[in-house]
């Protein structure tokens, strides 16, 4: 039993051997035999690059545009180049000539295009009158400088005049001069949001 056990080891051992032995060989001939389709492929390409020389030696860019001709059509499409200068000269308009002396309509168009600004805001702006604010009027200067008071504590600086009316003495409680009468009207919506009565007065410059 122990010399059949012995010999089933050693066979097994032996079978072992001898199969990496011809795993060896065969993996070292592999190796060493040329492989037929590269060295094809490593034979064919010298030819290859002499017939793809001989090939772009006559290659033309232009052949799938008409052939050869492309060449000879270049100057026929560089003659339509002078004529787009040509029509340059004619741009040169001759000045816009002024209006004709006769012609009034002309001259008056003229006229105002000559005149300064500042001469048209003159004329617009100049107002004959300055005008005042008059939160009230009182026969005694006690109640004036009374309105007065309450007027600067709302933020308003008045002041007191006094004027003889009807031969009595009037003491009035006014805001301004003012220059423009949009001004006195915008003071004159503001006392009126503070439930203050007033009236605007002008007087002539």
């Amino acid at each position: 039993m122990k010399k059949q056990t012995g010999g089933t080891l050693i066979g097994f051992i032996v079978g072992l051997i001898v199969g990496l032995g011809v795993a060896l060989a065969v993996a070292v001939y592999i190796t060493k035999v040329p492989i037929p389709l590269v060295d094809r492929e490593v034979q064919r390409k010298p030819d290859q690059e002499a017939i793809e020389k001989e090939r772009n030696r006559d290659w033309n860019p232009n052949t799938g545009l008409g052939g050869k001709q492309p060449a000879a059509a270049a100057p026929a499409e560089a003659k339509p180049a002078p004529a787009s200068t040509a029509p340059a000269a004619p741009t040169a308009s001759a000045p816009a000539q002024p209006p004709a002396k006769g012609d009034p309509l002309g001259e008056l168009i003229q006229s105002r295009n000559t005149q300064g600004p500042g001469q048209v805001a003159t004329v617009e702006t100049v107002d004959p009158f300055v005008y005042y604010v008059q939160a009230g009027a009182f026969r005694g200067p006690d109640e004036a400088e009374a309105q007065r008071a309450r007027l600067a504590m709302l933020g308003f600086d008045a002041k007191v005049t006094e004027r003889e009316q009807a031969g009595k003495p009037v003491f009035r409680v006014r805001l301004g001069p003012f220059e423009k009468k949009v001004d006195a009207e915008v003071m004159q919506e503001r006392l009126t949001g503070q439930s203050v009565d007033n009236t605007l007065v002008r007087i002539q410059r």
